[in-house]
């Protein structure tokens, strides 16, 4: 059984062009007498590797604290792929998924450089994707991320970014990538993970 870290180390993190950088400060250390070390951080709630809930981009959406463990926890299939993921591509993902098992093709993680078009959004959509998981910062085109996150929040697709795939090969693992439960809000880090083998 292998088990790959899939999550950016969050202080050394990529950050969305114009979000916020995390931030940490120790406020007690041991070195100088204190009882414990003790440190507090500030973040985004978008920094590094995370989810985003549909209330990301819909007023009325689910916010992080409302979604479904299940969507996050489960089996899924890593697909290799550069470049825009078009239409064709992202039947291709699900046809090669369900070729592993039907339960796979619930969650996509999409390893390489790459970027969801909109096309591929409602493909993913259509088919009742739980989650779709990718290297970038942004899961749509940097520049204009906004219509492809409709399509698939909207859908209730929720989006895993940030994640580091560089040395998981291509099939089916066990994912776990539950948000910490920051209830009212948009979006959460996690510490995401595939395990081979116990699928």
């Amino acid at each position: 059984m292998k088990r790959y870290d899939i999550t950016q180390p969050l202080f050394s993190c990529q950050v969305f062009p114009g979000d916020p950088r995390p931030e940490k400060e120790q406020v007690m250390h041991i070195a100088d007498g204190d009882v414990c070390n003790l440190t507090k951080f500030a973040m985004c709630a978008h920094n590094g590797t995370h989810v985003d809930a549909p209330y990301h981009f819909y007023e009325d959406g689910k916010k992080i604290g409302e979604v479904a463990l299940e969507k996050f926890i489960g089996r899924a299939f890593v697909a290799d792929h550069e470049g825009d993921v078009t239409a064709e591509d992202a039947v291709n993902m699900l046809v090669k998924a369900r070729e592993y098992d039907v339960r796979a093709a619930k969650r996509i993680l999409i390893k390489g450089k790459s970027t969801v078009t909109e096309e591929a959004a409602r493909v993913f959509a259509d088919a009742g994707v739980y989650l779709i998981g990718n290297e970038s910062q942004t899961v749509g085109p940097e520049d204009a991320p906004r219509e492809v996150h409709l399509i698939l929040l909207g859908a209730e697709v929720v989006l895993l970014e940030g994640i580091r795939l560089e040395q998981v090969p291509e099939g089916m693992y066990l994912l776990n990538c539950a948000p910490l439960n920051l209830g009212d809000v948009d979006g959460a880090p996690c510490r995401a993970v595939l395990i081979e083998g116990l699928v």
